[in-house]
């Protein structure tokens, strides 16, 4: 086995899990964690771009689900870890629970 990080496949989520809070909540609860955040929306769902400007390291998709949402993170393997993945992680697990 080899030792370090790997490169995520971008079309392969690094985290995807359903959540009891509503997106606004994970949202404004990611956006009060981390630095770098920008919103849009699209459709019914939320996207949230984190990192720096020109290359956004993580995409966050919050989508409607009953009451809850689903979140579903990807990290392009050429982005930057900023945040590193282990905070980033953290923040998605606080939100999302």
């Amino acid at each position: 086995s080899s030792s370090g990080p790997t490169a995520h496949d971008a079309s392969q989520p690094m985290i995807y899990v359903s959540s009891p809070r509503a997106p606004a909540y994970i949202a404004n609860c990611l956006e009060s964690r981390l630095s770098r955040v920008r919103m849009s929306r699209v459709g019914g769902a939320t996207e949230i771009a984190v990192g720096s400007d020109s290359n956004n390291s993580y995409f966050v998709t919050l989508t409607p689900l009953n009451a809850g949402s689903v979140v579903k993170v990807t990290h392009p393997a050429n982005a930057p870890d900023d945040p590193p993945e282990p905070e980033m992680r953290f923040s998605i697990a606080r939100c999302a629970t």
